[in-house]
């Protein structure tokens, strides 16, 4: 690949947007902050609220099937599922409005995903939750129902278990 070549150039831009939107969402998700008010429609057509996060430790990590990072990291999202689920905690995993729902549909249904999945069919979730554009975008929600740390691309996960551990630790 030529070093100025349109795909060099969109790969360094896309390096630099990451870059930049993870040390600034790092730096504005310091403190606390309330989850936005929404309503996550699930695989299995129920509805789910912000307002039921409340009393759990919650994982919502924005993905799509075509996310090859997010495809990489949902093994470790269904780990850590599974390793504090019995303890107060949840994961919402919430597929963007491009991704076809029947996709997502065969890839929860193939992975046997162990937690709810909803579809952000008309990206009113992603817009609500600080217009989420890059996937995968997970936040960390207290039992009070706010967002306590906010990951851009793969979280580091031992890091990711230490801060569950913390939250699940608080009443």
């Amino acid at each position: 690949m030529k070093k100025n070549s349109p795909v060099a150039v969109c790969r360094m831009v896309l390096a630099g947007a990451l870059v930049l939107m993870g040390a600034l969402c790092l730096a504005g998700c310091s403190g606390a902050q309330a989850a936005p008010e929404s309503t996550f429609v699930l695989l299995d057509g129920s509805k789910q609220t912000t307002a039921d996060l409340k009393g759990k430790v919650t994982l919502v990590n924005f993905w799509a099937t075509s996310c090859v990072t997010c495809v990489a990291e949902m093994p470790k999202i269904i780990a850590t599922h599974n390793k504090y689920k019995t303890r107060g905690y949840d994961t919402l995993a919430v597929a963007m409005s491009y991704d076809p729902p029947s996709y997502v549909v065969n890839y929860a249904e193939t992975r046997q995903l162990p937690f709810k999945v909803a579809i952000d069919n008309t990206g009113a979730n992603a817009r609500a939750w600080g217009d989420v554009q890059l996937t995968p975008t997970t936040f960390l929600v207290n039992k009070r129902g706010q967002i306590v740390k906010q990951f851009v691309g793969e979280p580091d996960f031992a890091a990711l278990h230490q801060l569950i551990e913390k939250l699940l630790a608080e009443t």
